[in-house]
């Protein structure tokens, strides 16, 4: 009995040593297996990437301002009265010598009589007091009259001159205030403004009709101290104007004086307009232009990057990311371009834009927007 009791208690430590090895090694079954690495890749639009290429590249100095006519005139009243007549409205072209106001010439026209009576009595004194001093003249030769009394005489004629001659400028002085009661245009151009209107009573300066010669216009742009030394006159302007597209200036003055209030220098450029598509007060952007390098490796300046004194650029080698230290060089503010002196030839491909941090040797994958 106790044999077969031993028998018995070795089976049942067989079976739970059988049942506790078939639990481990379904227990290690049901565990996951290590993860296999994954590779890092970076998905790029094709708009993200851009083609080193050659170009040529301007050294410039931003400039901005409004444009202004070179040749303009601000019509004013020279004499006193009632507006009769303005010719001309806002929009209209007109010509140097056009008639663009009349102003009421009743008043005028009775002085400018007056004057000239006054002329012509004078005158008839005149006359006769150079008759009298002629035939004197030749009496006292003749010792028939005397030194003194031919002395009255003279200082007769002399008065009489006088008198004409005030007679003379006092009708001058009528007949130009009448003529002035007839106010023409100074310069061919457009009327920009009409001040007054039929009935209106004006004085002496007071603003009729501004006229404006659209053919030449004038930006006036300040420049810093600092860079004044490299502008001169004749160098070429790229003007960008507002609603009007692009157009070539060129740098014709520099004033002499500076700025108290900005420190700057004024710079003038002047812009042709033989069509007459810009309008005096548009407002232009545009770049002085220093300098050029013809046929240099460029990329967006967007494209560089800067760690201190260190720049480089994400470039696509075999589809795979690579960090490229470059030299920089010249920058176009116009076409917002950058010279790369070394470290990148033309063809490259590189990403465009700051995409944040990237992580050089991570593949590259291009996808479509």
């Amino acid at each position: 009995m106790k044999r077969k009791t031993l028998l018995i208690t070795a089976a049942c430590i067989a079976l739970a040593l059988s049942a506790t090895a078939a639990v481990r090694k379904a227990g290690s079954a049901r565990q996951p297996q290590a993860a296999a690495p994954v590779a890092n890749i970076v998905e790029f639009l094709q708009t993200d990437l851009v083609s080193v290429s050659r170009q040529d590249l301007q050294v410039s100095l931003p400039l901005s301002g409004g444009l202004r006519a070179l040749n303009q005139a601000s019509v004013k009243a020279k004499v006193s009265g009632e507006v009769k007549e303005v010719l001309v409205r806002e929009g209209e072209p007109v010509r140097a010598g056009q008639v663009i106001v009349r102003i009421d010439a009743t008043e005028y026209e009775a002085r400018v009589a007056q004057a000239r009576g006054q002329m012509l009595a004078t005158r008839g004194q005149f006359e006769n007091s150079r008759q009298t001093w002629e035939r004197n003249r030749d009496l006292v030769g003749k010792g028939f009259i005397s030194k003194t009394a031919f002395d009255k005489y003279q200082a007769d004629l002399d008065v009489a001159r006088a008198n004409l001659d005030a007679a003379q400028g006092g009708l001058a002085v009528a007949q130009k205030a009448l003529a002035d009661t007839v106010v023409k245009a100074p310069l061919d151009g457009m009327v920009a403004a009409r001040a007054v209107q039929p009935g209106e009573k004006v004085s002496p300066d007071t603003r009729l009709v501004d006229v404006v010669d659209l053919r030449v216009l004038e930006l006036e742009a300040p420049i810093p101290m600092a860079d004044v030394a490299r502008a001169a006159v004749g160098q070429p302007v790229a003007l960008d104007v507002e609603g009007a597209g692009r157009f070539t200036g060129k740098l014709v003055r520099i004033n002499p004086a500076v700025s108290q209030g900005t420190r700057s220098i004024m710079v003038y450029i002047r812009v042709g307009n033989a069509e007459q598509t810009l309008r005096a007060g548009m407002f232009a952007r545009g770049a002085l232009v220093l300098g050029e390098h013809a046929g240099v490796v460029a990329v967006p300046s967007s494209a560089v990057r800067t760690e201190g004194e260190r720049a480089f650029v994400y470039a696509i080698d075999k589809d795979t990311l690579a960090e490229r230290p470059v030299q920089l060089g010249i920058r176009d503010e116009a076409s917002g371009m950058v010279e790369i002196v070394s470290g990148l030839d033309a063809g490259a491909e590189i990403v465009r834009n700051n995409l944040g941090t990237l992580r050089s040797g991570s593949q590259v994958k291009r996808v479509k927007a």
